[in-house]
């Protein structure tokens, strides 16, 4: 469905990614993990926590989904993200989507859910994720992108988005 290196806009890409990554998925982890910041505790002990919950979630993506597809996003070339896929049979899933602080905000997240909704709509599958019900900039912008909440177990919501039956489906506003 998406394999190789996927060209975007605006001087994205998609690539697999590699064993060399792995340092630059470390630290991209760790720019997510400010509420683990704040813990009143040692600075050791935060980043030692903070590594065992990168393990962690490595280890339940793995668990949870053993076929999903691990892409580094690209802006010209300069690794800004990482985005994973679990093509399952009744849907794609977005099982992680994370930007580096610099390029958040900025469309990039936008972008990349768009190039899986756009593979999504030609197959007919509807793409879920799933999002804190606190992360309201988040869900804004799956909210532009047509997606609905259809399940919510705090602390997380799952939401879909659909291609319109007509093969012509809806990218948001």
């Amino acid at each position: 469905m998406l394999s190789g290196n996927i060209k975007l806009p605006n001087g994205l890409s998609l690539r697999a990614m590699r064993s060399s990554d792995s340092i630059f998925m470390e630290s991209l982890y760790r720019t997510t993990r400010d509420d683990l910041r704040m813990l009143d505790a040692e600075e050791d002990f935060i980043d030692e926590f903070i590594d065992l919950q990168r393990r962690a979630q490595t280890q339940g993506y793995g668990d949870m989904f053993p076929n999903a597809m691990y892409f580094v996003v690209e802006y010209h070339s300069e690794r800004i993200g990482r985005v994973v896929l679990d093509f399952g049979q009744n849907e794609i899933r977005v099982v992680d989507i994370a930007m580096i602080p610099a390029a958040r905000g900025k469309g990039y997240g936008g972008q990349v859910l768009q190039v899986v909704q756009m593979a999504a709509g030609k197959v007919m599958a509807p793409v879920a994720l799933t999002v804190r019900f606190d992360h309201l900039r988040a869900k804004q912008l799956y909210a532009r992108l047509g997606f609905a909440v259809e399940e919510a177990q705090i602390p997380y919501e799952r939401m879909v988005w659909y291609p319109a039956s007509t093969g012509i489906f809806s990218m948001g506003k």
